[in-house]
């Protein structure tokens, strides 16, 4: 059994079920209903009582249950990890059967016909705010507790999740409403603007739960699951580097300024010294095992988590990735071959004669085992025809339909982050409507932090110490072959990985720490939101589109359409219930 913190919400859950699953933001007849007014109305009748909503133990019961539901909201169409969004990037394709199979995700990777009625859309949107309902009903509840030794502490934690709801939210829209304070009557939910802040303001008051978070958080937590200083210290890192690429024209999406300041906490929040008790694994992809032995490793500083074999059929999986296993004979039958890496993110680990990645200009280039040099980081990202899915020689990957349901249309590669080896059918890959895993996803990892330092040095010209985070990360790379020690004797690969060494001007070091997120995190849906972040969208993806597209018929006519296609557009059925409150997103929807 997995002994994480995830097991005891089944514990909170048996009281919560019948009552927190009904929590909603969006009705038909409002945008939002309070917290107030949903107890009032759903909650037993003892629960109104003032005895019971000071009882610590009902307020920990609501601490959990405001956990669980950042599992069990989210879906295979629908995952917070934000894979289904990650193909608008130049990273993934959708994959699938074909073009009308999740036609909805066809359309936001080619970004043509993309429609503020997509389901899709409006999905993702309503289970974030189901999320933060029941964040914000815990810390009402939690505000109103009494003789709870811990009540600072789990505020603390509730705000920090709150931070974490809404990062995803204006990541994806932009312009959101924020739902930051837990005590508003109904009449104020149903007066809240979508613009009433600037952009900037608005990753303010994001910063603000996660800064009120970061001063209460202890060093350590004996439940996993739950955030400690670090964790709120990367989500702060994370949201003042998001916040120094201003894009506060209304009439724009592009970057107006960096801002210095916002740099300047970017690197206090990922001084090393608040990471005492993480550093990176010596093998990157520790970070990608079911096993328990590599679950909350020392590169996880907060990690989502899932359990298997704790009472109930299936556990706490991980359901969100059911759609990206391969279709394996007698193995992952029913697998839906989702979330395909691109060629052009293949070729992107092609490293040079003295192990250096050769940049996107020469990204035209496909990969070729017999003259190119390679990070070992691609076989650990990317399962390719030739090759042993998933480390195991009894699936040997080719050029059939076992490995590209739509017969080549999105090429014949393998996500390997998000899969588990079928040898592990039944203990760590679990069938049901679809697969599932135990594996925890990681939200936060060090590498991550040093990256997101490494940024910010860069863009503050201290090229220096970026190329110095840069080659550590570098460094592990080229030690990261325990799964693929045997790739250059059994199947003709050239590993080479190397450090840099030379002086760099302030635009070079940008580049090289910018190539080097791309080759760290692929797959793991960073990607696009980077692009959006840097400026960097529409020239970096109309040029994947006008190269790929030519090995990729179903690229064919892409476009992507800049001061537009940035962010979704906000939902329609948001939009017609929100009583002339909200605004569209430019980019005439």
């Amino acid at each position: 059994m997995k002994k994480t913190f995830v097991n005891i919400w089944k514990k909170g859950m048996k009281m919560w079920t019948g009552t927190m699953m009904l929590a909603t933001f969006i009705l038909q007849s409002s945008v939002f209903v309070s917290c107030n007014s949903f107890l009032d109305e759903h909650t037993p009748q003892a629960s109104l009582d003032e005895e019971y909503v000071k009882n610590p133990e009902n307020a920990e019961n609501m601490v959990i249950s405001a956990y669980a539901i950042f599992t069990t909201a989210e879906d295979i169409n629908s995952s917070f990890s934000m894979w289904n969004f990650e193909v608008r990037s130049d990273d993934a394709y959708k994959g699938g059967i074909g073009t009308n199979d999740g036609g909805v995700f066809h359309q936001l990777e080619v970004q043509q016909g993309v429609l503020t009625t997509n389901w899709n859309i409006s999905d993702m949107w309503q289970r974030l705010y189901n999320c933060l309902s029941r964040v914000n009903a815990t810390l009402a509840m939690l505000n109103n507790a009494d003789n709870n030794p811990m009540k600072d502490q789990r505020i603390a934690e509730m705000k920090f999740l709150r931070a974490y709801g809404h990062f995803l939210l204006k990541r994806l829209y932009k312009n959101i409403p924020f739902v930051v304070n837990e005590n508003m009557k109904a009449e104020d939910y149903n007066s809240l603007s979508n613009t009433a802040y600037t952009n900037d303001a608005g990753w303010q008051l994001i910063i603000d739960d996660a800064l009120a978070a970061y001063n209460v958080l202890p060093e350590t937590q004996s439940d996993k699951g739950r955030p400690t200083k670090a964790a709120a210290a990367a989500m702060l890192a994370k949201l003042y580097l998001y916040k120094a690429y201003r894009q506060d024209d209304p009439k724009s999406h592009q970057v107006s300024s960096i801002n210095q300041d916002d740099l300047q906490k970017v690197i206090d929040y990922t001084d090393p010294a608040l990471y005492s008790n993480y550093d990176l694994e010596s093998d990157i992809h520790n970070n990608f095992r079911p096993e328990e032995t590599y679950q909350n490793g020392k590169e996880s500083v907060w990690a989502i988590q899932y359990s298997r074999n704790d009472g109930s059929t299936y556990g706490n999986l991980n359901w969100s990735y059911g759609l990206i296993p391969p279709n394996i004979p007698k193995a992952t039958d029913g697998g839906c071959d989702f979330f395909k890496p691109s060629q052009n993110l293949v070729n992107a680990f092609r490293t040079d004669a003295n192990g250096l990645p050769l940049l996107d200009k020469f990204n035209d280039k496909n990969y070729d085992k017999a003259t190119d040099n390679a990070d070992p980081r691609l076989f650990l990202t990317v399962g390719m025809p030739g090759y042993p899915y998933m480390f195991n020689p009894n699936y040997m990957m080719d050029q059939t339909e076992t490995w590209s349901r739509s017969k080549g249309l999105y090429g014949y590669y393998v996500s390997l982050k998000q899969n588990v080896d079928p040898a592990l059918i039944g203990e760590y890959l679990i069938k049901g409507s679809f697969w599932a895993s135990p594996m925890n996803r990681i939200v936060f990892r060090y590498a991550d932090v040093l990256l997101m330092r490494a940024e910010a040095f860069a863009q503050m010209d201290k090229s220096y110490d970026a190329i110095q985070i840069v080659n550590t990360l570098r460094r592990r790379a080229a030690g990261s072959t325990e799964m693929i020690s045997n790739y250059p004797s059994d199947y003709g690969v050239s590993l080479k990985v190397g450090e840099y060494k030379d002086s760099y001007t302030k635009e070079q070091t940008m580049q090289i720490v910018k190539m080097e997120r791309r080759l760290e995190l692929a797959m793991e849906s960073e990607r696009f939101f980077d692009l959006v972040r840097w400026g960097e969208a529409a020239t970096v993806i109309n040029k994947y589109y006008s190269t790929e597209s030519l090995i990729r018929a179903h690229l064919k006519g892409a476009r992507f359409t800049e001061n537009k296609d940035e962010y979704l557009p906000i939902p329609y059925e948001q939009i017609s219930a929100s009583n002339g409150h909200y605004t569209q997103n430019i980019g005439n929807w």
